[in-house]
């Protein structure tokens, strides 16, 4: 195959399931001109060092992952938002190595697709954080803790949005409050979610 890394070839080595329908993934890639590169443990391609595409696999599926898939056509209505938070990125989910064989022109059309938005510089327009929902439980501390409200405020708008979605997530007030308590230490100390 050409333009084949070899960074990249352990992921599809240590693929128990879905060897072939990746194998068949990643020829579609880099038939369209990509370069391959690895990127947060999975085979990513990209066109002019912009990402494109990413091949990842779970349990129920292998997927073709298009960056900015919500801007694209979609003509055949493949592309799946994963989650309702996910707003750039849409999959493209395969079962058996058919489906893909089957979809291979569609494919390779939408990964041009891609490669034309980003020449054209296209951005997804993301909701600003005023947009998300601040759960009560935590409005009420924002409210009572000035030091709170400054800190959450200072925080870069992707950390805060982590922390209102991970509050906004839990079903049960008690939950969303525990969340709250835990966190309110690392939002003092300028932290997001996951530093």
């Amino acid at each position: 195959m050409n333009g084949t890394n070899p960074k990249v070839d352990f992921f599809f080595n240590k693929a128990k399931k879905w060897q072939e329908e990746l194998e068949q993934l990643r020829m579609i890639a880099l038939n369209c001109g990509l370069t391959e590169e690895l990127k947060w443990g999975c085979p990513c391609y990209t066109f002019q060092k912009s990402n494109i595409v990413l091949i990842h696999a779970f349990k129920e599926y292998c997927a073709f992952l298009f960056f900015k898939g919500a801007l694209l056509n979609d003509a055949d209505g493949i592309l799946i938002q994963q989650t309702e938070n996910v707003q750039a990125a849409r999959q493209a989910r395969f079962t058996d190595i058919s489906e893909i064989v089957e979809q291979q022109s569609a494919l390779k059309a939408y990964i041009y697709e891609a490669i034309e938005v980003e020449k054209a510089g296209l951005k997804v327009e993301f909701k600003k954080t005023e947009e998300f929902t601040i759960v009560e439980e935590f409005q009420y501390k924002l409210e009572r803790i000035p030091a709170l409200k400054t800190a959450f405020e200072a925080l870069t708008p992707g950390r805060q949005k982590g922390y209102l979605l991970h509050f906004s997530q839990a079903k049960q007030s008690k939950t969303r409050e525990a969340r709250v308590e835990k966190y309110i230490p690392q939002i003092l100390d300028g932290k997001g979610l996951d530093d």
